[in-house]
């Protein structure tokens, strides 16, 4: 849950279902539960509580006396909206200290791993949490742009209803794209509140990553320059030649970002005098930070996107069917780390060179895989909000925007992500069998008339065959051992563990 949700309506549910001020001695909180010291615990209705959205569960501890109500990471939010409404008086703040303190050395020991494969699953599981906690309260944004992405599409490249040289379309696309065009400042803001650094300095280096100057120098001609790799040097930061990727629509970068400046920061807040701290600690943290992002993840993110894109061309010029297969299955993998976009020059060439383009058309699965994975969630689950957030990223999903669906749903449920990849994995190999092309770059469901190939008139059919084997395969594999409500409880826990637990320190 974002920080800034209004929480006095669940604060409020909260009290009077634990038998309202009156049987309340005191409330305190640990890294993830209210902990109310009632005057009889007995008029606690535990049913109604856990039933409210919000809410992860609810217990009696006989042997501390206390009744919990497991929050997860909002915890804070909701208790400070409890004692507001209670009073001081119900708050003991050196009691809170010693139960956040005391539950969050449990954790560590629960959670400390024995082995490198612990290690690196550990890690692995702290960055995935990370980036969809960071995405999850703009989620809604994303689906909503990614849906009217679709329908500008759909009544211009489909039904010719709107000119793509019209200022009308000018201005729809601009609605659509700016959500996207400016996603690191968005991700920037969102994710420097969940890592606990400084939002406005961390959107603003944000700023820097997506600022037209800096946009100019990745979309510049490279015919000329020099290169390391293949990578061309297109850029030079006091003397040292440095390469600039596309950070617009990338969200990796910034959470790098996002994770630096609070170090960065603190270690500033130290060293500078408090009569200037207020303008150089956000101009220093500002500057050394985006440089960091510039000079060093820049160039790593394309070096490998780089050579992942030269992997994936050579896989497709070889056999389709095994290229399909393997992109079906692990593209959007790229994705989340934004390593993708060195695949989308290659797409580009083919399309201006030849009017068509094979790896396109196989990445097409994977978008339609991740809108179903989402589908399969809305169906099956009960919770409300989660149905509503699973049909928004199904539908943006087959808009050809995956982003909210992976971000808000699938990835948050992992078993969600890669039940649905299996759907996109088999759409992407029988695709492939039949040799399928793509004539455009829209894809997903409604690119379908990119598939319309005059000299093949099969390649429709190939996509309509392809498309729903994976819709019933992703569907099917998510319903049946993808998700279950009981996984929203864990994604909870599992956000407790891996991310508040930093920001209380």
């Amino acid at each position: 849950m974002a920080k800034s949700k209004d929480y006095s309506e669940l604060a409020s549910q909260i009290i009077s279902y634990v038998g309202g001020p009156e049987n309340i001695n005191k409330v305190i909180h640990c890294i993830s539960r209210l902990r109310f010291y009632l005057k009889d615990e007995k008029k606690a209705q535990t049913e109604k509580i856990t039933s409210l959205d919000g809410v992860a569960g609810a217990l009696y501890n006989a042997s501390l006396g206390q009744y919990q109500v497991v929050i997860g990471p909002a915890v804070t939010d909701v208790y400070d909206q409890v004692i507001a409404q209670l009073g001081e008086g119900f708050s003991d703040e050196e009691a809170t200290e010693s139960a956040v303190k005391e539950t969050n050395k449990q954790t560590e020991t629960q959670q400390r791993p024995t082995n490198l494969w612990g290690w690196i699953s550990k890690g692995f599981q702290l960055l995935i949490g990370t980036i969809t906690g960071s995405m999850i309260p703009i989620i809604g944004l994303l689906a909503a742009s990614g849906i009217l992405k679709g329908f500008l599409t759909l009544f211009t490249f489909n039904l010719n209803l709107i000119d793509t040289k019209s200022t009308t379309y000018i201005i729809i696309n601009a609605m659509g794209d700016s959500a996207f065009y400016f996603l690191p400042i968005l991700v920037g803001y969102t994710a420097a509140k969940q890592l606990r650094s400084d939002p406005i300095v961390v959107a603003a280096i944000a700023g820097v990553l997506v600022h037209p100057t800096i946009a100019a120098l990745w979309a510049a001609p490279t015919k000329g320059m020099s290169t390391f790799l293949g990578i061309p040097m297109n850029a030079e930061f006091f003397g040292m030649p440095i390469h600039i990727p596309q950070y617009t629509y990338s969200i990796f970068p910034i959470i790098f970002a996002a994770w630096l400046a609070r170090p960065v920061g603190n270690w500033l807040k130290k060293v500078l005098p408090l009569s200037l701290r207020s303008i150089f600690q956000p101009l220093f943290t500002l500057f050394i930070v985006s440089a960091a992002v510039l000079v060093i993840m820049g160039p790593v993110i394309s070096l490998i996107s780089s050579g992942l894109a030269a992997l994936i061309n050579m896989l497709v010029t070889a056999n389709e069917a095994v290229a399909g297969l393997v992109i079906g299955g692990l593209y959007q993998v790229l994705v989340i780390f934004g390593l993708h976009w060195m695949v989308v020059p290659i797409v580009s060439n083919d399309i201006a060179m030849t009017g068509h383009s094979v790896l396109n058309a196989l990445i097409n699965f994977t978008m339609i895989a991740q809108g179903t994975g989402a589908l399969a969630v809305w169906a099956k689950t009960k919770n409300a909000s989660v149905k509503g957030l699973s049909l928004a990223g199904a539908l943006s999903g087959y808009a050809g925007v995956t982003e909210p669906a992976m971000y808000g749903i699938n990835l948050k449920y992992g078993r969600v992500f890669w039940m649905s990849n299996i759907g996109g994995a088999v759409g992407g190999f029988l695709a492939g069998l039949m040799k399928i092309d793509m004539f455009g770059f829209t894809g997903s469901l409604i690119g379908f008339p990119s598939f319309f190939s005059k000299t093949n008139p099969n390649n429709i059919w190939a996509f309509a065959i392809a498309s729903v084997v994976t819709i019933v395969i992703s569907f099917v594999c998510v319903y049946l051992w993808g998700f279950s409500d009981a996984d929203l409880t864990k994604v909870k826990s599992a956000q407790q563990k891996n991310v508040f637990k930093d920001a209380v320190k």
